[in-house]
């Protein structure tokens, strides 16, 4: 349920204070980062976690000591607690922590405590896009030299993982509205990608959400940079105490893609401008008109903190993508299998239109709907992204934190998507996607969730076949 949520800045001063800090969940791709800025500002860091992973074995190679399983003793010692929001408060190190006295604060608290400690903090918000233009304006950021601390939900090959930190006073961080976490970022740049429907198990409607975004821009103390062709965007901060910088195609924007590849190409190129003047022409080696609008955003971004136009051209060419966007596991007889990360319609169907353009024979989209009210609530829309494809494979609506109170089922979907099959398991979806696809098609899976297992034993089954 939506609740008018604040800025908790109780504990904004602690790091000055002590020096050991516990992480519990500490293999979470938000928390790994943040452990690793405090280990290179030299403080005892410890973490716990239940299952391995490269992100856990990511943190066990600085040095880290990290306990498998949660027990009341891994806190000991420690003089701060950091929690995922997965942790429930039953957890028996936060109710040791507690019967200890030792603080103990959520993963969005201790982000805004740290992000504060740079001077040019950037938080990039918005409902799609925020893990890879943060990961953009990263590699703009570092192959220019600005060395920013930066703090990206996918992993970015340039740096091998999802944290870097460097030596300036540049972080750039994602900023979630996800249960009003952004909140708790007071940034000194906001980018803001787009605002759509979503999470409406807790936003409830679409004025929450733009409500959410304008205190999340009333936070912001230098300037925000916001998509100017998206009108919910424009609407969040129409308030705004600081600077508004807008990007976007139309001619209004004070940053401006201009488009000059030809439309049936798979990598698109733009003109960049400022105010009417041409910056520089950016080449892209990811696809989709949807990654034009996030390198505008990163280009934006980069030039507002300094950047040269011919810097910030290079390393948004160099740039290819980040883990689940779009990524290629495997080609195996001709057929290509990949992976991507969209879970809600206009991120399905903005991937789904890039992928029917790349000369595919024909293109499969393997999809797991995630969280039963995004399904009930966009369920014409999912229909009509996913009638996009040749093939649609519908799995079983993952709950993640829900019960089917909607009585939502993935024939429901299916039901609304002509030629679709819907499939409970990974295991029978590999399975037949695999005897069914053909050389020159394009295997796609596709959610926010754990799709990716699936996408693995397509993976295998094809590279199998390969050998006979």
């Amino acid at each position: 349920m939506y609740v008018d949520k604040f800025c908790d800045k109780t504990y904004d001063n602690i790091l000055d204070t002590i020096k050991r800090v516990h992480f519990v969940g500490i293999g979470g791709s938000g928390m790994c980062p943040l452990a690793e800025i405090l280990i290179s500002e030299g403080y005892e860091v410890s973490g716990s976690d239940t299952s391995d992973g490269d992100t856990l074995r990511r943190v066990k190679s600085y040095g880290i000591p990290v306990f498998m399983g949660h027990d009341k003793s891994n806190v000991n010692g420690a003089e701060l607690v950091v929690y995922t929001a997965a942790v429930k408060q039953d957890n028996p190190e936060l109710v040791s922590a507690r019967e200890q006295g030792i603080p103990t604060i959520e993963r969005s608290v201790m982000l805004g405590i740290v992000s504060r400690r740079y001077q040019n903090s950037v938080a990039v918000s918005g409902t799609h896009g925020k893990t890879t233009t943060t990961a953009m304006i990263s590699q703009v950021l570092i192959g220019s030299k600005f060395e920013p601390t930066a703090i990206i939900g996918g992993t970015l090959p340039l740096i091998g993982g999802n944290s870097y930190v460097g030596t300036s006073d540049i972080i750039v961080c994602e900023a979630c509205e996800y249960v009003d976490s952004f909140l708790q970022i007071t940034p000194a740049v906001s980018v803001i990608l787009n605002v759509d429907a979503d999470h409406l198990d807790y936003f409830e409607n679409l004025d929450n959400i733009k409500k959410s975004f304008g205190k999340f821009v009333n936070q912001t103390s230098n300037a925000v940079i916001v998509n100017g062709d998206d009108q919910n965007a424009l609407d969040s901060v129409k308030d705004s105490p600081v600077k508004v910088v807008t990007f976007g195609f139309g001619e209004n924007n004070e940053y401006r893609a201009v488009m000059t590849s030809p439309q049936s190409t798979v990598y698109d190129s733009f003109d960049f401008f400022h105010n009417g003047e041409k910056l520089c022409n950016i080449t892209l080696s990811v696809p989709g008109k949807h990654n034009v609008y996030n390198a505008l955003a990163a280009a934006s971004a980069a030039h507002y903190l300094g950047v040269k136009p011919e810097n910030i051209a290079e390393n948004l060419h160099k740039f290819t993508g980040v883990h689940r966007r779009f990524e290629i596991l495997g080609k195996h007889n001709g057929i290509t299998v990949a992976d991507d990360f969209a879970h809600h319609p206009t991120e399905i169907k903005a991937t789904l239109s890039a992928a029917m353009q790349m000369g595919f024979r024909k293109v499969w989209n393997v999809f797991q709907p995630h969280t039963y009210s995004r399904t009930a609530v966009l369920l014409d829309d999912f229909a009509d992204a996913l009638s996009i494809v040749d093939e649609a494979v519908i799995l079983e609506i993952l709950p993640v934190r829900e019960t089917n109170t909607y009585n939502i089922y993935n024939t429901d979907l299916g039901n609304k998507v002509d030629g679709s099959k819907c499939i409970d398991t990974f295991e029978d979806a590999a399975k037949y996607v695999c005897e069914n696809a053909q050389s020159g098609d394009l295997i796609l899976t596709m959610g926010g969730g754990n799709v990716y297992m699936c996408a693995n034993l397509i993976n295998d089954m094809l590279a199998e076949k390969e050998k006979f």
